[in-house]
């Protein structure tokens, strides 16, 4: 899975004809969000195949400014404190959690700084690792 970072315009439509050139191209989000900060505008979504969607947005001239690999885990709702956890342990291990959402499975997307790093602890935190 790839996490493609876009550019859009902060104007009305503009997430519109993003979502109308994947859907053009038959490429689905699989998760992801949009947020304006500063009055620009920053989208993080997941892609199956983030070759085919970038150039989708491309040919539409649509900005994909990043496009990088995700760490994936699952998280277990039921106990407070799972997101402090996971996220102490990439600190402790020296990885910047760059940006975070949940797919649309609800599992947690973690776009790291470095990833190899973050690989191990992701592991880690599959083998049921909370420390």
């Amino acid at each position: 899975m790839r996490d493609l970072a876009i550019r859009l315009e902060n104007r009305p439509g503009a997430l519109a004809e993003m979502g109308e050139a994947l859907g053009s191209a038959g490429i689905s989000v699989e998760g992801g969000g949009a947020f304006v900060f500063d009055g620009k505008g920053i989208a993080h979504f997941l892609f199956e195949d983030g070759v085919s969607a970038r150039r989708a947005l491309e040919e539409k001239g649509i900005e994909v400014i990043a496009d990088r690999e995700v760490l994936i885990q699952r998280l277990n709702q039921d106990e407070p404190g799972q997101l402090g956890k996971i996220s102490r342990m990439m600190a402790n291990a020296g990885v910047n959690i760059e940006v975070i959402y949940s797919d649309h499975q609800n599992q947690l997307i973690l776009v790291v700084d470095d990833f190899a790093k973050g690989q191990v602890v992701s592991d880690l935190w599959k083998k049921g690792v909370r420390t």
